[in-house]
């Protein structure tokens, strides 16, 4: 994927494509780590370990939906299960 710099006020920045960012579980709050090996901009979330409260993974995020809907429709499932 090629892009162009798109000008944001007086400086310069680079549209990140929505998939790209759910991809990496990236949101404007999420802290990137912006570094160069000299040839390549990297791009990165942040080590969040250091931060008081970390993001949650997509794992314990589906975790925490399936519980929260098994928990609401126990009684409809039950009966499906019949």
């Amino acid at each position: 994927m090629n892009k162009r710099l798109s000008v944001i006020g007086n400086s310069l920045g680079v549209i990140i494509d929505k998939p790209i960012l759910e991809l990496l579980n990236i949101d404007r709050d999420t802290i990137l780590e912006v570094k160069t090996d000299g040839e390549a901009l990297i791009i990165k979330p942040a080590d969040t370990e250091s931060l008081a409260e970390p993001k949650k993974s997509r794992i314990q995020m589906i975790k925490e939906a399936s519980k929260k809907v098994t928990e609401n429709h126990e009684s409809a499932f039950e009966k499906l299960a019949k």
